[in-house]
């Protein structure tokens, strides 16, 4: 776990939002997995590091991989927030988590 999604697990904690999964396995098929989940309200987030350093993420395969994984996600009917580090540190990483568990509710399956 990168020192970006600690502290973003902190800040739910704080909060008081419950603990999701952490890197959730979404889909059988594939070796895809969220970085932080709440399968229950099939809401996830991906925590964006490198986003001005040329990581992973902003590089052309990486970049590729993670729309397939976004887009299987969407089809899948997940609802995936992505935060960079600037969100998670001004709290806007928060504010759209809890907003997002607030006014999800329960899938039916």
């Amino acid at each position: 776990m990168s020192k970006l999604e600690d502290t973003y697990l902190q800040l739910l904690k704080y909060a008081t939002i419950p603990e999701p999964v952490i890197e959730y396995k979404f889909c059988p098929t594939r070796r895809f997995r969220f970085d932080m989940a709440w399968p229950d309200k099939m809401i996830a987030v991906e925590i964006e590091g490198g986003t001005w350093t040329g990581g992973r993420h902003t590089q052309g395969s990486g970049f590729e991989r993670d729309c397939e994984k976004y887009n299987l996600a969407a089809m899948m009917g997940w609802k995936v927030f992505r935060f960079t580090s600037k969100m998670v540190n001004n709290g806007i990483a928060l504010t759209v988590t809890q907003e997002a568990l607030k006014n999800q509710p329960d899938p039916i399956r």
